[in-house]
């Protein structure tokens, strides 16, 4: 067992113990959001994990972990306003809808090699709800996410998944190829 490992871990713990819920308090008046000011607040301290012992000073580690909730908090507005969350309904109009002809000319052999293309992150709850038959409940306790994370994340895969279905996707000598049963 390695003494200085069990003594850098008790400093961490001490740290989180003193300095977790004023930060999660900052993080709230910043988010206004339960969920928002927890991932914030626990970002902080994986970065501190992984960086703080490059703090020369103990004594400002206090303002250091408020400046980096801060600086990942306005991290995350930055990124937020360039790819804005939308609800799948409101964004309807965005998206191409399919043709008749090639919704009837799917089969359930080639939605499933398409659902197979779609990013990891989107796939296992659209599996788990398509497929699977789960409820969003359900599908936030097998995967350990929030519910709505669940539900923001079937509504993109099924946009993903559309996108694919209906673009069709070049093949590689460049010539389109089109999805059909």
């Amino acid at each position: 067992m390695d003494p200085t490992r069990d003594g850098k871990d008790r400093e961490f713990e001490d740290l989180v113990q003193a300095y977790y819920r004023p930060l999660y308090q900052f993080a709230y008046s910043l988010a206004h959001r339960e969920a928002e000011a927890s991932d914030l607040t626990q970002q902080t301290f994986y970065i501190w994990a992984r960086k703080g012992h490059a703090l020369r000073d103990p004594s400002k580690a206090k303002t250091w972990l408020f400046t980096t909730l801060h600086r990942e908090f306005l991290k995350s507005r930055r990124h937020d306003k360039m790819f804005p969350h939308r609800a799948l309904d409101d964004a309807d109009g965005d998206l191409p809808a399919p043709s008749p002809s090639a919704v009837e000319q799917l089969d359930s052999g080639t939605v499933l090699e398409t659902l197979s293309r779609v990013e990891e992150v989107f796939r296992a709850p659209l599996t788990l709800f398509y497929l699977g038959e789960h409820s969003y409940k359900e599908i936030s306790d097998i995967l350990s996410v929030p519910l709505g994370t669940v539900q923001s994340r079937i509504a993109r895969g099924k946009a993903q998944l559309r996108d694919l279905l209906t673009r069709g996707e070049r093949s590689d000598d460049g010539t389109e190829r089109v999805h059909r049963g």
